[in-house]
């Protein structure tokens, strides 16, 4: 699974990793699909002014995942 953040007109591909989810319990199976709304959930900030989710780390904005 992979991340999808724009920054400064370009897109990237952050691969998830499992460092990074090492302090997310998942209580439950979940799909590729579901992960990706925790992730987002968890990593990203809404601005309501933009409509754009911004990842915390400042990073870029999110647009999704590619799950494979």
């Amino acid at each position: 699974m992979e991340l999808i953040i724009s920054n400064d007109g370009v897109f990237s591909l952050v691969p998830i990793t499992k460092a990074m989810l090492d302090y997310i319990k998942i209580l439950a199976d979940v799909d590729c699909f579901s992960l990706c709304d925790i992730i987002r959930l968890e990593f990203t900030e809404y601005l309501n002014s933009q409509n754009l989710h911004v990842m915390k780390d400042g990073s870029g904005y999110f647009f999704g995942c590619i799950c494979r």
